[in-house]
């Protein structure tokens, strides 16, 4: 299938949702309306909305303090998982060791999480890079450790009697097949840096996205609200069409990754 094609059955899908909520949260069908404006608006007021918020310049500054925190959350995350899972699958004992605890903090609920981010860090932007850091390093910790841990024993052996040492083995072996599995991660991540910010924001702060959905959810502005939402989910999709640009550049070794980007 083309990207052209591609993209029209795509864009084909969201018109098609689109048209379907239009019609019946403003078209009565069968005496009824299925959808009533009061809890779930409509399109057109909804982009309305969202035409209005920049039309009037009140997004942007929402919008780049949201994008702050969830660069940091999404960098500082995934360096962090990265490394650390790296270091644990090169050293068994080390991971042994900490293996119960690792899997004690990534069952923490997250939501309990924010608050106490919050009385540490106050309403600042680092509570909300700490939420979404929570979210972001163990996607990635557990994808580059079972990355590492996946590297073909026959590549390794062969590579160890080629005459490579550790620095070229973790170079030319380990990384790559690490890195594979971490831009597979990466992807996920994107959505949860930017939930951890919005999360952080919704309880508590002056400003951001969630600060807008929660001001809009507190005077019952349903349209606000979507509008929030789409504007979230636009966001986030145009951070993962980075992270895309990147893998392709990093990953231009792997048949699939040189075809897409061909």
């Amino acid at each position: 299938m083309s990207r052209v094609t591609l993209l029209a059955l795509q864009v084909l899908v969201a018109v098609v949702g689109l048209a379907l909520w239009q019609l019946f949260a403003t078209v009565p069908i069968f005496g009824h309306i299925l959808l009533p404006p009061f809890f779930f608006s409509n399109p057109v007021d909804v982009g309305g909305q969202i035409v209005d918020w920049f039309r009037t310049g009140v997004i942007w500054k929402h919008l780049a303090i949201t994008l702050w925190e969830s660069i940091l959350a999404f960098v500082i995350g995934s360096l962090g998982g990265a490394a650390v899972g790296f270091w644990f699958a090169r050293q068994p004992i080390v991971a042994a060791v900490f293996d119960p605890y690792v899997k004690m903090a990534n069952a923490l609920p997250r939501v309990v999480l924010a608050p106490i981010f919050a009385l540490w860090l106050g309403l600042g932007i680092w509570s909300k890079v700490a939420l979404g850091f929570t979210l972001v390093f163990f996607i990635v910790f557990f994808n580059v450790y079972q990355g590492v841990k996946e590297v073909s024993a026959t590549v390794r052996d062969n590579a160890r009697m080629l005459g490579m040492n550790e620095r070229q083995l973790m170079r030319h072996v380990y990384w790559p097949s690490a890195l594979s599995w971490m831009f597979s991660s990466l992807h996920t991540s994107v959505g949860f840096a930017v939930v951890g910010a919005v999360v952080g924001e919704y309880l508590g702060s002056a400003a951001g996205l969630g600060y807008l959905i929660q001001q809009a959810e507190g005077v019952f502005d349903v349209a606000g609200v979507f509008a929030g939402m789409f504007v979230l989910s636009i966001f986030v999709i145009l951070i993962d069409f980075g992270v895309t640009l990147v893998e392709r550049r990093l990953l231009v070794w792997r048949p699939d990754a040189g075809e897409a980007r061909g």
